[in-house]
């Protein structure tokens, strides 16, 4: 996704070395998460002149120059004129989100930063995606490279978004010259993060589809924000994979949580998870299930290459990931109470699974009186 113009690239090439100068960089989405953390980081960087940090509300990093407004807002092309990079990490991928309203929101919001950064003369932008964009698949190789094909479809929560963020992406240097674009692309994200790839572990049994292969490849939030760094300095080019070097199989990770296995027919599984969100009783749909059976592991190749490597293993990644759900009780990526949560565990995988709309419709029938 670099600029299609040897002439551009060449220029940039022959350029003062940051660490001399260092760039100015815009981070959308600033105020929380990724974007927080990455902002402290890069304003605290010897080697980053500049740190322009864009939110609809104020984040905590005083270092930072902050401009308070949604990346939809066309006035962003005002507020990065003069940035030599954006970071773009104002993304909706809550699981309670509506999902027409999240698609407009992260489609429209990368559109409109892709076009305003091409328009204010910036030469870099960086997407932040996710590796679920290669497809959870049976016969995926382990480990995926980078120019893997994209192989995922919409049927997963937030991935529909994300193919299409990647489209765009793909389009920019083409219909904006001289604009270069990276996507960087991480494993199962853990460190204050709630996705339903981080759920399933907190279920009182962990779902094994019968015939499966899951291969478990995570992402510490630390390692990705020392990625988008690479990718900000121009250490490293491209579509980057990012997570900790290899994986994890199923009984490994069985094994390390000490939580034991209820395994289901694929029928009954898919089934029943496709029942449940499709009258609205959980947030995840059955395409996310897929990640949980087959391999999507990747090789983080183009980041070794320049020298990136991870600070965090998945052992480690999968101990903290189980401190910070202690105490959550989950059943298809929908959150129980304690006492419901133990009952399905002890009844049984289907029962736990079916079990939802009992809880469910209990709920809401106690609502209606």
């Amino acid at each position: 996704m670099s600029s299609p113009d040897p002439q551009v690239r060449a220029a940039r090439n022959r350029s003062t070395p940051v660490g001399a100068r260092g760039p100015v960089v815009a981070v959308t989405g600033a105020a929380t998460g990724i974007g927080a953390l990455l902002t402290e980081r890069l304003a605290a960087s010897e080697e980053v002149k500049q740190v322009v940090a864009i939110d609809e509300r104020r984040g905590e990093c005083d270092a930072a120059t902050w401009h308070i407004l949604d990346v939809r807002d066309p006035a962003i092309a005002d507020k990065l004129r003069g940035a030599d990079v954006v970071v773009h990490l104002a993304l909706d991928l809550d699981l309670g989100s509506d999902a027409a309203a999240r698609t407009a929101y992260n489609v429209r919001g990368t559109q409109t930063v892709l076009t305003a950064a091409a328009a204010a003369g910036v030469h870099r932008v960086v997407l932040c995606t996710s590796a679920m964009v290669y497809g959870a698949l049976e016969d995926n190789e382990l480990p995926l490279s980078e120019d893997a094909e994209l192989r995922a479809t919409a049927e997963a929560t937030g991935v529909g978004d994300l193919l299409e963020i990647e489209r765009l992406a793909r389009r920019a240097p083409r219909a904006h010259p001289g604009l270069n674009v990276t996507v960087v692309r991480p494993a199962v994200l853990v460190g204050g993060t709630d996705t339903a790839l981080t759920r399933y572990f907190e279920s009182p049994r962990l779902l094994v589809v019968a015939g499966s292969r899951p291969a478990w490849q995570f992402c510490h939030v630390e390692d990705l924000v020392s990625a988008l760094e690479y990718a900000v300095l121009e250490k490293v080019d491209g579509e980057l994979a990012v997570g900790c070097d290899g994986w994890l199989e199923q009984e490994e990770v069985e094994e390390l949580s000490g939580i034991r296995r209820m395994e289901l027919p694929s029928a009954v599984a898919l089934g029943a998870a496709a029942r449940l969100h499709r009258i609205g009783l959980t947030p995840s749909p059955a395409g996310d299930l897929a990640y949980t059976m087959y391999p999507w592991v990747v090789s983080g190749s183009r980041l070794h290459d320049a020298g990136w490597r991870p600070r965090w293993t998945n052992e480690e990644v999968l101990a903290q990931l189980l401190e910070e759900v202690a105490g959550r009780h989950t059943v298809v990526g929908r959150r129980l109470g304690r006492k419901d949560a133990t009952a399905a565990g002890a009844a049984g995988a289907t029962v736990a699974l079916l079990g939802a709309a009992a809880v469910v419709r209990r709920a809401r029938k106690a609502r209606r009186r």
